[in-house]
């Protein structure tokens, strides 16, 4: 099941919104003037796949509605008692329409952030990476500058806090849809990261705040150091058993020498991928070069099962080596104008290099930290894009063009098409730049005003 289109209306008291998705080419674009709710409609679309339900009692609107390619929809209608003085508190109900099947109500009910609660208040701090109390009942969230209230911190953050301190449970149809659909969303503010450490709060007295390059960068290196891990699991356990296979191997009659060799040479392109992407170390005895003469029977058996072995060894690295070449290949595209060059390697993960003397050896490295903010950004959303979002996901961005110049602009939808193919990614974006759209305007959507 995919979302197919979204809406809403009474947005801000003013607008009325359709947005329908582009399923085929799998990215949209909604654009329009400052105020008119790109971003809110991104942040509702979150709030209510990723529970973020304050968003809707603190964006106004009257209903939102996301419609499926499966012919069902669900809806979340805002109403209040009472009008002008006499209003009296905002009801929110999240309402769910199936085919051949009677509606689904649930209503959005507000935490209660009361002393009743059996906790102390101060532990929330220490659960919730950047959460700063300001107050009794106040803390402000540093990602996002938001002041919040008990009940909203609880409302944002309960799927990272213990289960007594949860005061919602969701009904089976909402829990349902939610796992059926992926959405994350990738707001314009990333270049900071939350670091979950007691230590850090600890000594130095403030929130653990990460730039956001330093924190992927040994995310990525941890993620590399699993994949060897795996590597040397699974190499340990074909060599065991090595032997015993290749008395029992029973040969193809089809596989040819010129076959084999084949093979081999494609094992060796695949091992020198993945040591140039800094997957594997360099082997000075990697090669495993066959003269071109006749093998034996015996000998066409032992390579027949090392063919195999090895495949299934590096069969390890396929899917991250194919996303690590792919943000490599459009880093070093971008950042060539600036005279820099990205690899990467198990320790550090991103490693950077200037190429300001190309005919030295010695290169000087460069912390992420040190690229500029638009760098920083490109890097940042490209990763996010490859390695943290999950296959058919929808991916929200939220101005995508920030901190880019025109040039880099002009290129990101190309390099999105190739993301969104490699890593099966469906995109929503919102964005003021026309540089950013080309002439792909058949995949935009404009948010309007209501007719003067």
């Amino acid at each position: 099941m995919q979302i197919q289109q979204i809406s809403v209306t009474g947005l801000f008291g003013i607008f009325d919104h359709v947005i329908p998705l582009n399923m085929d080419e799998r990215i949209t674009i909604i654009h329009g003037p400052n105020g008119f709710g790109k971003t809110a409609m991104l942040r509702m679309l979150n709030g209510f796949f990723n529970s973020r339900y304050p968003v809707f009692r603190n964006i106004p609107f009257s209903k939102f509605r996301v419609e499926f390619d499966n012919g069902s929809r669900v809806e979340v209608i805002k109403a209040s008692d009472g009008f002008g003085e006499k209003k009296r508190k905002e009801r929110i109900d999240l309402e769910f329409y199936k085919p051949n099947s009677e509606r689904q109500t649930y209503a959005l009910k507000e935490t209660k952030g009361s002393p009743d609660f059996d906790f102390p208040v101060s532990i929330l701090e220490d659960m919730v990476p950047g959460l700063e109390r300001v107050a009794a009942k106040r803390w402000v969230y540093i990602p996002t500058g938001e002041t919040l209230s008990l009940s909203e911190v609880i409302d944002r953050f309960e799927d990272i806090l213990p289960p007594k301190i949860k005061s919602r449970e969701e009904p089976e149809w909402l829990e349902s849809l939610k796992s059926d659909i992926h959405v994350r969303l990738i707001e314009s503010q990333r270049l900071l990261n939350v670091v979950s450490s007691r230590s850090s709060r600890v000594y130095s007295g403030a929130s653990p705040m990460l730039p956001t390059v330093s924190a992927y960068s040994d995310e990525l290196a941890k993620l590399i150091q699993s994949k060897l891990a795996e590597y040397g699991t699974t190499s340990q356990s074909l060599d065991r058993t090595f032997p015993a296979r290749v008395v029992q191997k029973s040969l193809s009659p089809d596989l040819s020498d010129e076959a084999l060799r084949q093979q081999l040479n494609e094992l060796e392109e695949n091992r020198s991928r993945f040591i140039e992407v800094g997957l594997l170390d360099k082997d000075e005895n990697s090669d495993f070069q066959i003269q071109p003469k006749s093998i034996d029977e015996s000998t066409k058996n032992i390579l027949s099962v090392y063919v195999e072995d090895v495949e299934k060894k590096l069969s390890v690295f396929s899917e991250i080596a194919s996303k690590i070449d792919l943000l490599r290949r459009i880093v070093n595209n971008k950042f060539a104008y600036s005279y820099k060059e990205m690899n990467f390697n198990k320790e550090k993960g991103f490693v950077f290099k200037t190429l300001y003397h190309p005919s030295s050896s010695n290169r000087d490295t460069i912390s992420p930290t040190d690229l500029s903010s638009g760098e920083q950004h490109e890097l940042v959303l490209l990763y996010e894009l490859l390695f943290k979002v999950q296959p058919n996901s929808l991916v929200l961005i939220d101005e995508p063009e920030l901190s880019l110049h025109v040039g880099w602009q002009a290129q990101f939808l190309k390099d999105l098409q190739e993301i969104t193919k490699l890593a099966d990614l469906n995109v929503l974006m919102a964005t003021h730049s026309p540089d950013i759209i080309q002439d792909r305007w058949d995949l935009t959507v404009e948010l309007k005003g209501p007719e003067k």
